[in-house]
């Protein structure tokens, strides 16, 4: 446990100071851990939540959230959260859905631009995009900003901040709604809720791993880096998932 707790804590930080919360990796250390994939996007969502509640409070704080452009895409995708959350899944189709997720959040990390968008090309596409990744976020135990927020970049939606604002309230939506359905689904099984909260100390870890990283991670490392970083480590991950699947 204490391994997986400085992994998690590691983890925290590193997406923090991108302005993500780390469910896919949480996820996807559970999964190398041989933890019951029907408990840990419990596990990975309570995570999720306490990283992306800080990153929230502190866009809202700053004034950087676009409520008014943010809310369309959250109508759609905190009900497909919630729905995704509910549906049974078996192990290896949870792990390919996983591994193949984090490998397309990697792709499109490495696609994000450098440079500030000036124009928006194909506004309407972040909304269309957002009921399946609330979806697929519910399903898998994620947030889903990892894979919104290249998209947001992509097609100019807004300044980086405001993006990464809109990510980080995203996160913070889907995760409440994934939980939720994912508490729904493990109604009947109180022993596997049991064995989620036995994982309390990783919630502790990234606390402190996610308040480290939001203050100090991008003062050590451009943002550039980090996220060259955060997609290797996300490309690495999928390929071990994937491979356990095939395996």
């Amino acid at each position: 446990m204490l391994i997986l707790a400085l992994l998690f804590a590691l983890t925290a930080a590193l997406y923090a100071s991108v302005g993500f919360a780390g469910g896919s990796t949480y996820n996807a250390l559970l999964a190398l851990a041989s933890v019951d994939h029907r408990v840990f996007p419990v596990v990975a969502l309570v995570c999720n939540l306490i990283v992306a509640t800080g990153g929230t409070i502190r866009f809202a704080q700053a004034g950087l959230v676009p409520w008014r452009r943010l809310l369309p895409l959250l109508a759609l995708s905190v009900p497909a959260a919630w729905i995704g959350g509910m549906l049974p899944v078996s192990k290896q189709l949870f792990l390919v859905l996983l591994g193949s997720s984090l490998l397309v959040a990697a792709i499109l990390l490495f696609m994000q631009p450098e440079n500030e968008a000036r124009t928006s090309r194909w506004p309407c596409l972040g909304a269309a995009l957002s009921a399946p990744i609330g979806l697929l976020s519910g399903i898998v135990g994620i947030g889903g900003g990892i894979f919104l927020a290249p998209i947001l970049h992509l097609i100019g939606w807004d300044r980086a901040k405001s993006v990464a604002a809109a990510a980080s309230c995203f996160i913070l939506a889907n995760s409440l709604a994934g939980l939720g359905g994912q508490l729904t689904k493990l109604a009947g099984s109180p022993e596997r809720v049991g064995a989620a909260l036995a994982y309390w100390p990783l919630a502790l870890a990234v606390l402190v791993g996610g308040q480290i990283g939001s203050r100090i991670g991008v003062e050590l490392l451009p943002a550039a880096w980090l996220r060259r970083l955060t997609g290797l480590l996300i490309l690495y991950v999928a390929v071990r998932l994937l491979l356990q699947a095939w395996s």
